[in-house]
């Protein structure tokens, strides 16, 4: 029942209808979650204490998807993640800039599978539709991730503003990126100008990664895989999907 009514309130979003009041229970229901998480945080705080996080990809997943029974657990099909961080975990970026924190989840293991000596940037915008907009009190436990000789930038600014795109330019020497992964605002204009706007920081042979681009049969808000239909007629791309049947999730690499 309670997922038929939230079919129909993702439905009349994509359609323009009612948004304002729609997104006001979105927000409305993040406060209560970050409410029930905050009551875990003591838990969160324990599991990365050790900083045994395991040394390869797999043991990376493995944590993050059981820490604290699942309290950073990223908002992935886990098998197309695991190769997701294999990929990079190969290509060691310098520099890493996330679009969309969450749960946190994604940045834990792009944080492992980084350089040493990394700069890694998340921007999260408060009260974002899509699962993002992280409370305050978790930015502690995020900054934990990185290691001692990483430089992580967590940033709270819409993506879509050419202010931010200035700000996380200045962040890194060059003002370039190895790798952008784009997991925020997944309407059609939204993700569109996300790429637009960001793939004029990627470092000469970097990557964009797009995350749903399979065609969302549970929430049609979601459209990355329209964009990303127009992204494989003019780049190169690869695609990692666990099954074709799933009806939701997905990963796009766009190679520069």
């Amino acid at each position: 029942m309670i997922g038929k009514i939230k079919y129909r309130l993702r439905r009349l979003r994509a359609q323009g209808k009612f948004t304002f009041l729609i997104n006001l229970l979105v927000v409305a229901n993040a406060h209560v979650k970050s409410l029930r998480q905050r009551t875990r945080r003591k838990g969160a705080v324990a599991a990365l204490l050790p900083h045994r996080f395991g040394t390869s990809p797999q043991q990376w997943v493995d944590f993050i998807w059981d820490a604290n029974n699942g309290f950073f657990r990223p908002i992935q099909q886990p098998q197309e993640i695991l190769n997701l961080v294999e990929i990079v975990s190969q290509r060691k970026p310098e520099t890493m800039l996330e679009i969309g924190t969450a749960n946190g989840g994604s940045l834990f293991l792009f944080c492992r599978a980084a350089a040493k000596h990394a700069t890694i940037v998340s921007i999260d915008l408060p009260g974002g539709i899509n699962g993002g907009g992280f409370p305050n009190w978790k930015t502690d436990l995020y900054m934990q991730f990185a290691d001692d000789s990483q430089r992580l930038h967590l940033l709270r600014p819409n993506s879509h503003l050419k202010s931010t795109l200035s700000r996380v330019q200045e962040i890194t020497p060059t003002g370039k990126f190895d790798a952008i992964m784009i997991d925020a605002d997944h309407s059609y204009e939204g993700v569109k100008q996300d790429f637009e706007l960001y793939s004029s920081l990627v470092a000469k042979k970097g990557i964009i990664i797009l995350h749903d681009i399979i065609k969302n049969r549970f929430d049609p808000s979601i459209q990355v895989n329209r964009f990303w239909d127009e992204l494989k007629l003019t780049h190169k791309t690869q695609e990692i999907i666990f099954d074709h049947k799933q009806g939701n999730m997905g990963i796009g690499l766009v190679f520069f």
